[in-house]
């Protein structure tokens, strides 16, 4: 799956698609991810409670 970056305020964004929120069963409005760099490839996950 492609995606390209788009404005958010002074930053930027990317869409991810719900069904991949659900299969990470995360909450987008309570849960926080941690974002990652390893080998040059961003990795997003969950932070457990």
């Amino acid at each position: 799956m492609k995606r390209k970056f788009f404005r958010s305020g002074n930053g930027w964004a990317i869409y991810v698609k719900k069904a991949i929120i659900e299969l990470l069963k995360i909450n987008p409005e309570e849960d926080y991810v941690e974002m990652l760099i390893k080998d040059n490839v961003l990795l997003i996950k969950k932070i457990n409670k």
